[in-house]
């Protein structure tokens, strides 16, 4: 056989293992685990992983460009820049606004930016890393996005960015975010790393900033296992971004490809000699963020399936809520604001105060019943050991930050639960604070 045949008969093979490796079983309440996340994945993602690998190829290369592509149009934007995860993302975008092209409005060291007290530590990482200063706000319950009500009292001469995300794909309200970013001349980066396909006023998070990030790790809406993005309808911007993730260099040549330009030895940069080799010119202090081959085969499989999720977290959203109403008087169940559409990430609840039973105690008795949960991240980041003595400004308390570090946890809803599984974390929840389902 040639190499051709060999490959379609080693994918087969491949369709062959992932039925053997992987059967549907019955679920067994107690005795099997309710993960909180994970990733659903076919024969598909593994034939084209493995479609990828027999290329060795192993850098960015033709399933990275299909996907580049692909998922821009479904984000609704113009541009997709893939990299090597949702924290990198985050890096990118913000350090892009550094950039000297931008001019009055780019970032300098000392510059701040708004961002929420609650939530992912890279999210309000990238901020730190370019010497810039963080201004916190407190977090709004139960949506768990930024409270907009201080808003406007939180912008200085030097504020000139806005770094947030949609928490567990619950859109924040882009309706006063996006008014006073516009009013005040400042950027907008939407973390969109839990909220793919979430909609606002019917418009596709992601759409309503100068950048949007994304992260494809197992937990998320669609996985590579590693893998982001930076998303952006602005072809400057999007130009420092691919610089920034590699290396820094003036090039834009794929890897593997020279002399796009058409005049790779014709260019006069800096303090150069004429004529030196564009593939080796640096214009940024840049990094090596780039995302591998195989990791983009798996997220070309995903998306075909990515509508589908999407339907499916709103599927299972909706069934818990429902089934949680009875426990409202005890746990603070998650809403939406009127405009939101919400591709759920997970499920927030939040123990009253006054009620009979702790966080603490809820999630043990969650636990003995193999149902996995989280805490909602960082909880208040400013209470973290990393973020002692860190330059920042707060407004407001935070005193709703709090409540999420000592009373707030979620539990899942992505495709790979089951109905049963479903089921019975509804039943644990019940039984834990001394209910019937």
């Amino acid at each position: 056989m040639n190499a051709g045949e060999l490959r379609k008969r080693i994918l087969g093979l491949v369709a062959e293992y992932h039925r053997t490796q992987w059967p549907e079983h019955a679920f067994v309440p107690g005795k099997d685990p309710v993960p909180v996340s994970g990733k659903v994945f076919d024969e598909k993602d593994l034939q084209l992983l493995v479609d990828a690998g027999l290329d060795f190829w192993l850098t960015t290369g033709r399933f990275a460009q299909e996907f580049e592509g692909r998922f821009a149009t479904f984000m609704e934007q113009r541009h997709c820049v893939l990299v090597n995860s949702g924290s990198s993302a985050n890096l990118l975008a913000l350090t892009a606004l550094t950039a000297p092209e931008l001019g009055d409005r780019r970032l300098a060291p000392g510059d701040e930016v708004i961002t929420c007290a609650t939530g992912f530590p890279t999210t309000v990482n990238p901020i730190l890393q370019n010497q810039l200063v963080p201004i916190f706000l407190d977090v709004h319950i139960p949506t768990y996005n930024l409270d907009v009500a201080r808003l406007e009292e939180a912008i200085g001469p030097r504020t000139k960015a806005i770094l947030l995300a949609h928490t567990l794909g619950n859109p924040f309200d882009l309706g006063a975010i996006t008014t006073v970013a516009q009013k005040h001349g400042l950027w907008l980066i939407e973390d969109c790393c839990d909220a793919v396909g979430s909609r606002f006023h019917g418009q596709m998070t992601g759409t309503f900033g100068d950048l949007a990030t994304v992260s494809f790790y197992p937990a998320h809406h669609i996985t590579m296992g590693e893998g982001g993005a930076v998303l952006t309808s602005d072809p400057l911007l999007k130009k420092i971004v691919e610089s920034l993730r590699d290396w820094g260099r003036d090039c834009w040549c794929e890897p593997g490809c020279d002399d796009t330009c058409g005049r790779r030895f014709g260019w006069h940069l800096g303090e150069l000699p004429a004529g030196y080799d564009h593939k080796y010119t640096y214009s940024r202090i840049g990094y090596n963020l780039k995302a591998t081959d195989m990791q983009a085969a798996v997220g070309v499989a995903q998306l075909d399936k990515l509508p589908g999720f999407i339907t499916q977290r709103k599927e299972n959203f909706s069934y818990l809520r429902k089934h949680l109403l009875p426990l409202e008087d005890r746990l603070v169940l998650p809403e939406a604001l009127l405009d939101a559409d919400p591709s759920w990430f997970g499920f927030p609840i939040t123990v009253r105060e006054n009620t009979n039973v702790s966080r603490a105690g809820i999630i043990e008795k969650l636990t003995e019943a193999r149902i996995g949960t989280r805490l909602l991240f960082g909880g208040n980041l400013l209470r973290q050991p990393a973020y002692a003595g860190i330059p920042r400004r707060v407004v407001g308390e935070l005193r709703n930050a709090d409540r999420v570090m000592n009373d707030t946890f979620w539990v899942g809803v992505f495709p790979g639960l089951t109905r049963p599984m479903l089921d019975w974390n509804i039943q644990t929840l019940h039984e834990a604070l001394g209910e019937k389902p």
